[in-house]
């Protein structure tokens, strides 16, 4: 029986060498300290040392580009957990020990957390991605051998039905392997609480100090946990209870319409389809170019899954025209995220459009509180939940609806679960983010594709049965509560030399930004991060901020409504500036001519924040 040989001790002359090589490509430029500092603990530190040889390689072929760009930070955790490139080895990647040292560290934690005062369990899923399975396995057996029992969905599933299970099954924590919707290089595992949601403090800065300390990653065997019970299958169980558990937010009325689902060669067929059916709707039909579970996404654009994307939906716009749909709906790749298309009037053969997710946010925000108030479920303790980069005409719905709007908080869907929480579950009516996230119920703590699709579903019918075009019907919402546009600007910035540029643009915007964009003076500079908020003028004054603390910069202009948010993303390199403008209702009435001023002013603005941008970080 042959075995792996072993690899290079770290005092070996080899490994003595490679670490001087190392030394010279620093001096030469070649690789950032950062990464030479990671490649130091990768060839000398016994953790790493399965690794070792593979280290060992890419430095004798001087591939010190891919060297650098694995290896020059330590992977962090964003809004939803780790996420980022596989590779096979280097601290900034996905792989065998960043994934399970984040599943160690988790372990190690609800195991402290709990002092062994009970049995606990694990819930896990995962999606269609490459490797996803083997990193499932792969934390189900760093749980088993923490004594961590594993409920494990067995096939693809959805993210939400992930927080489902683990509140089901009343788990300690739950992991998804999942990258959402990045591209195909990438995958990810998110971290879930015994509540359902996301980790939040103090739970994630404990489990982030034992992943970053993890010395040794422990695993069991999983075919024989299998046998043992330690591992246990509950799809079927946990299909069953989230199908009823998520038709249960249905509301009544009209179910004729003819809808065409893409699951974005994602897992949204398991769940999105059988919760349409449960609600009565019998017309459904899978796009089948984007049927197939493939974590190489090949029919779609780009070969990125997401819905927040228009052109995904252009191959099935046209069989929707074609064939006389109503509606087409795509969920992302964990179907968590909702994107859709419908006609510009009723005529299902005529023009098209898609809606952003602002859009979307506000067209269900009324359905929800209109069909809430018609049941008499509306009452001074109701409320829906956004966060602070989703549209405001969600507040203005709300407040016109009775209903109070929480929407101070922070970017990530964990802290609308918070808020679920905090406010009560029993009063809670719908959340939502502007990046085509939304729930209502409050059987799971994490935005859901397929009761969203079901939401929509139910909307497009009745309207259908007016006689009401889904556009029609939010150009109705812009003049009833003013005319709202927003834009939303991505800037890559990858590497090291990329992460010094984010912060760069984030100090630019905190200690000089900008008088004016897009002809439009900024009135105030609200900084979440440092807790105030600045106005602009000959003068400045700056007084305490009121909120949620983190790397936030909002810049408020003289216009009531219109104003810019600027944040690094927490789950890939880059900057995302948010732009939101709006007309009152008076200007709105014309609504083709509010939509041209509006996509003016928004241009304007976009130029002059990437000029600014571009300033600041050369």
């Amino acid at each position: 029986m042959s075995t792996m040989p072993e690899p290079a001790a770290p005092d070996s002359p080899r490994v003595q060498t490679a670490l001087a090589h190392v030394e010279q490509a620093v001096q030469e430029e070649r690789i950032t300290t950062g990464a030479a500092e990671n490649i130091r603990c990768w060839l000398t530190e016994n953790r790493y040392r399965e690794y070792r040889d593979s280290v060992l390689r890419h430095i004798d072929e001087e591939q010190w580009q891919k060297l650098d760009d694995v290896f020059w930070t330590i992977i962090p955790f964003g809004t939803g957990g780790r996420r980022g490139r596989m590779y096979e080895i280097g601290s900034n990647a996905i792989n065998d020990r960043t994934i399970g040292e984040s599943a160690q560290g988790l372990a190690d934690y609800v195991v402290k957390y709990h002092g062994g005062k009970k049995p606990l369990s694990c819930a896990i899923a995962y999606d269609t991605r490459h490797r996803s399975r083997h990193f499932t396995e792969l934390c189900a057996e760093v749980m088993v051998a923490a004594g961590i029992k594993v409920y494990l969905l067995d096939d693809y599933r959805a993210t939400p039905q992930l927080s489902f299970a683990v509140r089901y099954l009343e788990c300690d924590c739950g992991i998804m392997v999942t990258a959402s919707h990045n591209p195909p290089s990438d995958n990810a595992v998110k971290v879930y609480w015994s509540s359902g949601a996301q980790v939040l403090p103090p739970h994630d800065k404990a489990i982030i100090d034992g992943v970053m300390s993890c010395q040794e990653i422990k695993r069991g065997n999983f075919e024989q946990a299998l046998k043992d019970g330690q591992i246990e299958i509950v799809t079927d169980k946990i299909d069953a209870a989230f199908l009823d558990a998520a038709s249960a937010c249905s509301f009544s009325g009209p179910r004729e319409v003819r809808i065409l689902y893409s699951p974005l060669h994602g897992v949204g067929e398991a769940a999105v389809v059988p919760l349409l059916q449960r609600d009565g709707f019998e017309s459904v039909t899978v796009y089948e170019p984007h049927r197939q579970p493939s974590g190489d996404f090949p029919n779609v654009p780009g070969h990125v899954s997401n819905p927040e994307n228009s052109a995904v939906f252009e191959k099935p716009i046209e069989q929707a025209r074609i064939e006389g749909f109503d509606l087409v709906m795509a969920t992302d790749p964990d179907c968590d995220r909702l994107g859709i298309a419908a006609p510009k009037t009723t005529d299902t053969a005529g023009e098209w459009g898609t809606f952003t997710g602002n859009q979307i946010a506000a067209l269900l925000a009324n359905y929800v509180l209109d069909k809430s108030a018609t049941a008499g479920k509306i009452n001074d303790r109701s409320y829906v939940v956004k966060t602070l980069v989703t549209t405001e005409l969600v507040r203005r719905i709300a407040t016109a609806h009775g209903a109070r709007c929480v929407g101070d908080l922070l970017v990530g869907y964990k802290y609308i679960a918070e808020a679920m929480d905090r406010e009560g579950p029993e009063d809670f009516l719908y959340g939502c983010e502007e990046s085509h996230g939304y729930l209502v119920g409050s059987y799971a703590r994490d935005k859901d594709g397929a009761v969203a699709c079901m939401l929509a579903s139910e909307l497009a019918a009745e309207l259908k049965a007016k006689g009401q075009s889904m556009h029609d019907y939010l150009g109705e919402l812009y003049q009833r509560y003013g005319y709202h546009s927003e834009n939303l600007i991505n800037v890559f910035m990858e590497g090291s030399e990329g992460m010094a540029a984010m912060k760069s643009l984030m100090k630019a915007f905190r200690e000089a930004p900008p008088k004016s964009l897009g002809g439009m003076a900024i009135k105030q500079v609200r900084d979440y991060q440092n807790q105030t908020v600045t106005t602009i003028s000959e003068s400045p004054e700056t007084a305490p901020l009121e909120g949620p603390v983190g790397n936030l910069i909002i810049m408020d202009m003289e216009e009531e409504g219109n104003y810019v948010a600027v944040r690094p993303s927490g789950t890939e390199p880059k900057v995302k500036f948010y732009i939101f403008t709006r007309l009152d209702a008076a200007e709105s009435q014309d609504l083709e001519a509010a939509s041209t001023k509006l996509a003016d002013r928004i241009r304007a603005i976009e130029n002059d924040v990437r000029d600014f941008a571009r300033v600041s970080v050369t």
